[in-house]
């Protein structure tokens, strides 16, 4: 298995970073077939894969705040206000996604891409395990 770290920095305000260029560049350089995980170690991050750009990255950071709002309603209180909301969200976009890996491409849909979403903005700075599993047959 292949891995690498990337380091992001992510701001203080919710936002979804694209990282399809960081992974399309790491399972290239294998030009097999396999697994691409996409792992953020941290309580209060996930990984989408969606279409980005056309006010998608917009439309999911709106739904968040609807269904996860920034006051004073979680248990969890440390942080800024409403920083529980950042450690449910990690239960609806997960902290991992897995993609298939075709000679060395990504085999995403036509408008597929991979994102970090973070809308922790006690935390600016993050980091990505990139995991590459090749195929055994």
């Amino acid at each position: 298995m292949r891995t690498k770290l990337i380091d992001l920095h992510t701001g203080h305000s919710d936002t979804v970073i694209d990282i399809s260029a960081e992974c399309a560049g790491f399972v290239s350089e294998t030009g097999g077939d396999g697994l691409l995980n996409v792992f953020v170690p941290h309580a209060t991050a996930g990984v989408a894969i969606m279409e980005l750009g056309a006010g998608s990255d917009d439309d999911l950071l709106a739904t968040l705040r609807d269904t996860l709002p920034p006051d004073e309603r979680w248990r969890h209180r440390h942080g800024s206000p409403g920083h529980g909301r950042s450690h449910v969200m990690p239960a609806l976009i997960a902290p991992y996604a897995t993609v298939p890996v075709v000679s060395g491409r990504l085999a995403l849909g036509t408008w597929q891409s991979i994102a970090i979403v973070d809308i922790n903005v006690d935390n600016p700075s993050r980091q990505v395990r990139l995991s590459f599993l090749t195929s055994s047959s």
